[in-house]
């Protein structure tokens, strides 16, 4: 039986993505800053009609921190012997709504969020990876092509981007793999905020299913879905000022 340690695992993505692991049989760290979600998250694990008798449900267990907060990391990665697989899925998005009147406390909560915690999660965590195990990071198709108001998100899944990549590299004298995520639009309570169209969007119960398979196949990179990023691939490819004349006439 694999451990596995999942990230914002009490809603949307990483929720799904518990059940996932849980549900085959996986030892699951899901970790998460509310204590109430977690309680309610193992209760429903604990309720699942699982296919395999012999699972059980002290193999779920639920680690409460803040992913900004170095000495919460530091407590509950000691909780920890050794795992199999890391998932950092915990993020946050926020828009800037007036480029003008650059927001630089909102640019710096989203990068501190999305990128700078993860280097916390990084230097706790990473030891505690078994050889052969992987890493799974999950970034944006947002990285894909430049959009309109995503300055700080857009830059903080840049930053991760490089990172999966440049890891991938210096891990693998170690026989740790890396999987870089670029998921599209995923119907999560982060996504039901906003307020523009969202063409091909999925539930998260597909998206968890896609990272499954990325990890367990121990892929360098997973993309979906796939009529909608190979689209931002495609218009990537197009000159910039036609693009760009584009996405800003469509936001005007």
């Amino acid at each position: 039986m694999s451990s596995v340690l999942i990230t914002g695992a009490t809603s949307g993505i990483g929720e799904a993505l518990a059940h996932a692991y849980a549900s085959k049989q996986h030892q699951v760290f899901a970790c998460g800053r509310n204590e109430e979600k977690l309680t309610s998250l193992s209760t429903k694990i604990s309720s699942l009609d699982l296919t395999e008798p012999d699972f059980e449900t002290n193999n779920f267990k639920t680690l409460a921190f803040d992913i900004t907060n170095v000495e919460q990391i530091k407590l509950a990665a000691a909780q920890i012997d050794i795992l199999d697989t890391i998932i950092l899925n915990a993020g946050d998005c926020e828009y800037i709504d007036d480029a003008v009147g650059f927001d630089n406390k909102l640019f710096q909560r989203v990068i501190n969020v999305n990128l700078v915690a993860i280097g916390h999660l990084l230097h706790y965590l990473l030891p505690k990876l078994s050889n052969g195990g992987q890493l799974v990071l999950v970034s944006s198709s947002v990285t894909i092509l430049p959009l309109p108001r995503a300055e700080a998100y857009g830059a903080s899944k840049a930053g991760l981007d490089y990172l999966a990549n440049t890891l991938r590299l210096d891990l693998a004298k170690h026989n740790i793999g890396v999987t870089l995520i670029h998921p599209g639009f995923v119907k999560t309570p982060l996504t039901d905020k906003n307020d523009f169209a969202m063409p091909f969007r999925i539930t998260s119960e597909e998206a968890a299913d896609r990272i499954y398979k990325a990890e367990r196949n121990k892929r360098s990179y997973a993309h979906f879905p796939k009529r909608f990023t190979y689209l931002l691939k495609l218009m990537a490819l197009i000159p910039k000022p036609l693009w760009q004349k584009l996405l800003t006439w469509r936001t005007s």
